[in-house]
């Protein structure tokens, strides 16, 4: 306890003798974690002069993103925990400990002020260190049910800014804040009656089997039960040519049907969708900022079954459909989006209903609240 204090109060005094706010981001691995933090790391970053650090794995997609937005990345080494064998959890709990010291070591070094956890492998070992050393922290959680590092430490952070009420209770001191969204997806042009209806397909950057193999066979049918209709899908860098073949073995006219390996001018393509059929992890929240009606089809190997849960949120307001994926048949797949593009007023209704899901304030609200925890203002 001794050390934990005299911790603090040398963070304390750095801070006071530097002047300039330090935040360390930790976590990382997929996108859904690693984008939000660089958003809310620019946001800090612009808005309070803040110096910025990332702390990570080598495993992770931030090894990529974090380096090419201009923040620095600490690397530490801790496996996975969940969905993997006896033998790996053995390894990863035999690291945590080694991780959590190479974290007290990032904090002395660095002297944050506050330390946010965004999820992943590496913020379970990064809050549970700034904890140990009353280092305040703001814990990021973007799901209906947080996932392991977040629940681990839930009850011991300083606060936590959530994407849904049901999630507040997980936390101490939680604020429903959403999720941070690029500004061009809530002000997305409207589409006119003159264009083409499009349906938007994508699983996440990687794309998804169950989207790559169903819509080839039905696009054919589908195509033909809505006139004039096209299709947008992303199939992910690994499996964009054997789905493209299939598209041009279905008879699906070529000109009303575009594959792409990856798809980064995502609000554009918003724009243009009437409907979008995809996963339900953290592009939830794209859906709502853009007011877009969506067929959602969970991951269902997601940790914790988060986007199942995700997905069940935004079905209950109206707001979105829902298959899980061992109804995601092709029959089922072209029973549901012919029955959504053949009744615009339903398209209509989900729209309605997803905008108000949507919170356009979250970054610069999250902001404010690691601002207040790192200034010693805000309840922990």
């Amino acid at each position: 306890m001794q050390e934990s204090r005299s911790a603090s109060q040398q963070r304390d005094g750095a801070a006071q003798a530097h002047g300039r706010l330090r935040v360390l981001m930790a976590g990382g691995g997929t996108g859904g974690h690693v984008i939000p933090a660089l958003a809310i790391a620019r946001e800090l970053r612009d808005r309070y002069a803040a110096e910025v650090r990332f702390v990570g794995t080598a495993r992770g997609l931030e090894t990529k993103l974090v380096p090419e937005a201009g923040f620095p990345l600490e690397l530490i080494h801790v496996g996975q925990l969940k969905n993997v064998s006896l033998a790996t959890r053995l390894r990863t709990l035999a690291d945590l400990p080694l991780g959590i010291l190479r974290c007290f070591g990032l904090l002395r070094q660095f002297r944050p002020q506050v330390v946010i956890g965004v999820g992943g492998y590496a913020s379970g070992p990064a809050m549970m260190a700034a904890v140990l050393t009353r280092t305040p922290t703001l814990a990021y959680e973007p799901n209906a049910v947080p996932g392991l590092a977040n629940r681990l430490v839930g009850r011991l952070v300083s606060a936590a800014a959530v994407n849904f009420a049901s999630t507040c209770h997980f936390f101490r001191n939680a604020q429903v804040t959403g999720v941070p969204v690029r500004r061009e997806f809530f002000s997305l042009p409207a589409k006119t009656a003159a264009m083409p209806a499009n349906l938007l397909i994508f699983g996440g950057s990687q794309g998804a089997r169950v989207f790559n193999e169903a819509l080839p066979r039905i696009a054919a049918a589908l195509l033909q039960a809505v006139p004039g209709l096209t299709i947008v899908h992303q199939a992910g860098a690994n499996h964009v040519e054997e789905t493209r073949h299939a598209y041009e073995l279905s008879g699906a006219g070529t000109a009303r049907w575009q594959v792409w390996a990856f798809l980064d001018d995502m609000p554009r393509r918003f724009a243009d969708a009437d409907l979008i059929l995809c996963r339900s992890g953290s592009s939830v929240a794209e859906l709502a900022a853009a007011g877009k009606p969506s067929l959602l089809v969970p991951f269902p190997r997601a940790a914790d079954d988060h986007q199942r849960k995700n997905a069940e949120v935004m079905a209950s307001a109206g707001a979105a459909r829902m298959l899980l994926e061992s109804e995601a048949t092709p029959h089922r797949l072209l029973e549901e989006l012919t029955a959504l593009f053949q009744d615009r007023e339903a398209l209509a209704r989900m729209s309605e209903k997803a905008r108000p899901l949507a919170h356009p304030d979250a970054l610069q609200t999250i902001g404010e609240i690691a601002k207040r925890l790192a200034e010693g203002t805000a309840s922990r």
